[in-house]
């Protein structure tokens, strides 16, 4: 028996874990050990490759996630690491896995993930629930594994006819309606209750308003840029008039966010959006008191009320509001951080502003993304449902 093997499996992991180590701002230090284990070398060559070439902090921590769990997938459902390229056989593999009909299911225990495939993801924390994924989930996966591939210099079958019919066939099967990010809009009447809820003068308190009014105000910022957001991306202008037809009339102040890499914009565009008024005294009111005059905008609050240097992480974004919703009487359950997004388009719908000019505050690339929220409103506020009442 030769007892070198358990040793350079340890070796081989020890460096992936170490090589990972690189990529700490990006990947969570708890989840190292486990992508360590589960990635071969070539993953994490490819990862630390993405890093270098400047691939944005989320997507590459997406990548990253997605990855683990493509690389978990295939050795319970194969025996085997990925292959690269992948197999068409292996593509339409992983669809039958994740998306299949629950009625089918019932008379056919074969159909779908197989169970064994399904408890040791489970014991791996990868799956969380018996039924089919998401058809974004899928899609998106299966987006990663084809930017993986062609980051290796290879060609997959990503486009090829059979994956997309049994991609089409799967998704019509498994009868899985999209869910929204945040089930209900954060509108202006829900963003006051929240402000109200932090109307106090603790650090945490200034915190909060300032967060809130800015990632709502600004667009409906993503949580990730809200996190991210630097002083040195705060531009002072001019005053503007309070009433844009009486140039001549009181004036409000106002702020430049320049956006630099998001979601949809690269760091090298010009791409900003404005505060102006109330979000702007609130944001200074916090700068102020918290002493803070570069990095970081949004930073941790200890138990004791003292402010720490590292800047808030989106999930700290997400919990925030959750909690301010909590003490504003709301449901938790029914809000995420997602819902500042949704519901500033929702609010300009309601208050008749143009498509165009929302998407330029919100800087959403996508017209018929951004329309749907306008579609809602205007079905709800509309005559088409009213008439018989």
């Amino acid at each position: 028996m030769d007892l070198r093997l358990p040793k350079l499996a340890s070796d081989q992991k020890l460096r992936r874990a170490e090589a990972l180590d690189a990529l700490e701002s990006v990947l969570p230090f708890d989840r190292r050990d486990f992508l360590a284990d589960i990635l071969t070398d070539d993953d994490v060559e490819t990862l630390r490759h993405l890093a270098k070439e400047g691939m944005g902090e989320n997507s590459l921590r997406a990548l990253a996630s997605d990855l683990g769990y493509l690389e978990a997938w295939s050795l319970a459902a194969t025996g085997f690491s990925l292959p690269w390229p992948a197999p068409e056989a292996l593509l339409i593999k992983f669809v039958a896995h994740h998306l299949w009909d629950p009625a089918k299911r019932e008379t056919d225990p074969a159909h779908g993930m197989p169970a064994e495939v399904a408890i040791t993801l489970k014991a791996e924390g990868l799956l969380r629930s018996d039924g089919p994924h998401a058809p974004a989930t899928v899609r998106r996966r299966l987006s990663s594994w084809s930017t993986l591939t062609k980051w290796r210099g290879l060609r997959g079958k990503f486009n090829a006819p059979g994956l997309q019919s049994a991609l089409k066939l799967a998704v019509r099967a498994s009868a899985r309606p999209r869910g929204r990010k945040s089930r209900k809009a954060v509108t202006a009447d829900i963003l006051a209750a929240l402000l109200k809820a932090c109307a106090g003068d603790r650090l945490v308190d200034l915190r909060d308003r300032a967060l809130l009014i800015t990632a709502f105000a600004s667009g409906g910022r993503r949580r990730s840029e809200i996190s991210s957001l630097r002083v040195e991306q705060l531009v002072e202008e001019e005053p503007v008039p309070a009433d844009p037809k009486d140039p001549d009339g009181p004036k409000l102040p106002c702020l430049k966010i320049r956006l630099g890499r998001t979601k949809t914009t690269q760091a090298d565009t010009d791409a900003f959006v404005l505060l102006v008024g109330r979000p702007v005294l609130a944001l200074k009111d916090w700068l102020e008191r918290a002493g803070i005059s570069e990095g970081a905008v949004f930073r941790g609050i200890d138990r004791w009320g003292n402010l720490e240097k590292r800047a808030l992480t989106p999930q700290a974004v997400n919990l925030i509001l959750k909690r301010r919703v909590a003490e504003a009487g709301l449901d938790p359950a029914a809000f995420s951080a997602h819902g500042l997004r949704s519901g500033y388009l929702t609010e300009t719908a309601r208050r008749g502003i143009p498509l165009p000019e929302a998407m330029q505050q919100s800087q959403h690339r996508s017209v018929q993304q951004a329309s749907n929220y306008y579609n809602d409103a205007e079905r709800t506020l509309g005559r088409a449902a009213r008439l018989i009442v």
